[in-house]
């Protein structure tokens, strides 16, 4: 009878050197994260990281733990996929008014490699470098908003196809507005304001914007026709001239139009006052000529017409505004029953007509609550109104006789 085998004796596990112990242990600790997120996006997102850094006070990378999953991190939203989940929205930094932000390079090599993101945002902070058109451009995105960190260079000429939101504002982009980008089909917010852009305009503009803020640039030249779904329009403190009348008169939708702080010129279009809008701002330019609205502005409207060169009659169309600013124009003759009513009752809390040649200024006692000012007039202002005054409210309380001279409303 044959003997029995004896059992082999129990192998001795083999030795791992250190490094390659841990390499493993992170390995079999992170499956789930490799599983869930495509292998292409998870190196993209280490890179992300790496690049930018928290502000003090601010804990946005707290979350992002390489051991769990990414498409769980602050910010972070992913889609599923056959080949592994893709990130489809990316939103970096707190967005909290307030929040500290992120600071770093702009981590652009990483973010073009995101080919599936359709959103990308990035909260006030102290992010540079330049924007290329490998982001700008990523076929799937529709929204972009970079605003408030210190991004500089041009803007790319390129910009994904279907983008509907872009806000690129407080930053120092330089040279000119791309014009491929206000032809973008489904663009509808297109926000450059606080940038150091140049040149013209680009038009004419064919993007169906809804929102329009291109405020506070180094812009130069006319305005090219605009689309008529716009209803937000700042083109303010920038240097822009000529007539806007034509292209105010096809924009019947706005609800916001400022253009204060430029060189435009010609007439108001009175069609603009019956557009119902709620802010009307064309402070600081060179406008003339006398005002014909086409109808009551808004009710509570603020309306400044400051510092030009209009005439004329103030109109009683104006009555109905919450807050109306004339001073330092042209305008003679009396102010309208119905405007100083309006004061008097506190319905229109600001009243400013400081620096023009009026010669009738109807206005009694005001409530606490409104603001009337009519210093430097071809007429000496009511007490009341006189203590209104704001300290600039004007050089005196009566322009001298020889100014007034041969002034007709």
């Amino acid at each position: 009878m044959a003997r029995a085998r004896a059992p082999p004796p129990p192998r001795q596990p083999r030795y791992l050197p250190p490094l390659l112990a841990a390499a493993l242990l992170l390995l079999l600790a992170a499956p789930a994260a490799e599983a869930t997120l495509h292998p292409v996006d998870y190196l993209a997102l280490q890179a992300v990281r790496r690049a930018l850094a928290d502000l003090p006070g601010s804990r946005f990378f707290a979350s992002w733990d390489f051991t769990a999953d990414p498409c769980g991190f602050a910010g972070v939203s992913c889609s599923a996929s056959p080949d592994g989940g893709r990130v489809v929205a990316l939103a970096l930094g707190d967005p909290r008014a307030g929040a500290p932000g992120l600071s770093g390079p702009f981590p652009a090599a990483a973010l073009s490699r995101l080919s599936a993101l359709a959103s990308l945002s990035l909260a006030p902070g102290r992010v540079t470098g330049a924007l290329p058109p490998a982001v700008a451009a990523l076929p799937e995105l529709r929204f972009l908003a970079l605003s408030g960190n210190l991004l500089s260079g041009p803007l790319p000429r390129a910009f994904a196809p279907g983008l509907r939101t872009v806000d690129l504002s407080k930053n120092a982009f330089s040279g000119a507005v791309p014009p491929a980008l206000l032809q973008l089909g489904d663009l509808r917010t297109l926000v450059l304001s606080h940038n150091a852009l140049a040149g013209g305009v680009p038009g004419p503009v064919r993007a169906p914007l809804v929102h329009l803020d291109l405020r506070s640039n180094r812009l130069s030249g006319g305005v090219p026709p605009l689309p008529g779904t716009l209803v937000y329009l700042s083109l303010a403190g920038n240097r822009l001239s000529g007539r806007v009348g034509a292209v105010l008169r096809r924009l019947p939708r706005l609800a916001f139009l400022d253009l204060g702080g430029n060189w435009f010129s010609g007439e108001v279009p009175g069609e603009v006052f019956a557009f119902r809008i709620g802010y009307l701002q064309l402070r600081r330019n060179a406008f003339s000529g006398e005002l014909r609205p086409a109808g009551r502005v808004a009710p509570g409207a603020t309306v400044d017409l400051s510092h030009n060169a209009l005439s004329g009659r103030v109109p009683p169309e104006l009555a109905t505004a919450g807050a109306v600013y004339l001073n330092g124009n042209r305008f003679a003759g009396e102010v309208p029953r119905e405007v100083a009513a309006a004061a008097e009752a506190g319905r229109m809390r600001v009243l400013f007509l400081q620096d023009n040649f009026l010669t009738g200024i109807a206005v009694g006692g005001v409530p606490a609550s409104a603001a009337v000012c009519a210093h430097w007039n071809c007429v000496a202002p009511p007490p009341a109104v006189v203590a209104a005054c704001p300290a600039k409210g004007g050089r005196g309380r009566r322009r001298p006789q020889a100014q007034c001279g041969g002034r007709r409303g």
